[in-house]
């Protein structure tokens, strides 16, 4: 993605010699309109193939050749198919939470919007592929192993919803990064365990508990 470092050649002679090499232009707005189509291109590719196939069958050269470009195009941005599929999940969780609104006037409507968001991603095509695989390991490493950037900006959604619940008197005292980061573990593991417990815990009910769990812990 990055352009040549070499200056600019302005002339010939001692003049042109001498002359300090000039910093390169930013790249006009077009092209790093095109950069990001680019981008979606793959990742909408990778996210495809994952849908359609399985994880195992999400191979740098396929998702190449599903979004129309070369796979030394794909290498300048993701050196391998589990970068990939990160940035792929950063784009699809972060889509997720930006379309629920996290932020109300009390307990209630925060506790709404987390639940939404828990089901939103329980049910997104692509995080569903990850967790029905048999290798979920990209799942686990982006989602579970370390805090990655799309689960920073639902911390950072998470605690700016309870501090709001905070001034409003319905949510309790404490510090909001460490009700955030409590808050966004028991909506993760409850979205991850679904599967698992759904012939005990039916669509409404599941809801209906994860409501109940988080209620009770940001009660005063």
């Amino acid at each position: 993605m990055s352009s040549s470092n070499e200056p600019h050649e302005r002339g010939t002679g001692s003049a042109a010699a001498s002359a300090a090499p000039a910093a390169a232009p930013a790249a006009p707005a077009a092209e790093r309109g095109t950069e990001r189509g680019t981008d979606d291109a793959i990742l909408d590719a990778a996210a495809d193939l994952i849908v359609q196939l399985g994880v195992g069958r999400a191979q740098l050269a396929e998702i190449a050749r599903r979004a129309g470009v070369s796979r030394p195009t794909v290498y300048r941005r993701w050196p391998d198919v589990r970068a990939v599929i990160g940035a792929l999940l950063t784009r699809e969780i972060a889509a997720t939470r930006d379309a629920v609104r996290l932020t109300g006037t009390d307990r209630g409507a925060f506790v709404d919007g987390v639940v939404e968001v828990a089901v939103r991603l329980r049910d997104h095509p692509v995080l569903g592929a990850l967790l029905r695989s048999g290798d979920s390991d990209t799942l686990f490493e982006y989602v579970v192993d370390r805090l990655g950037a799309s689960q920073r900006g639902l911390l950072e959604a998470l605690r700016s919803g309870i501090e709001q619940g905070q001034r409003h008197g319905s949510i309790r005292a404490g510090e909001p990064l460490e009700l955030a980061a409590m808050v966004l573990l028991i909506a993760q593991s409850t979205v991850q365990s679904h599967r698992m417990v759904a012939p005990v815990l039916p669509e409404e009910a599941w809801r209906r508990e994860l409501a109940r769990a988080l209620d009770g812990y940001l009660a005063p």
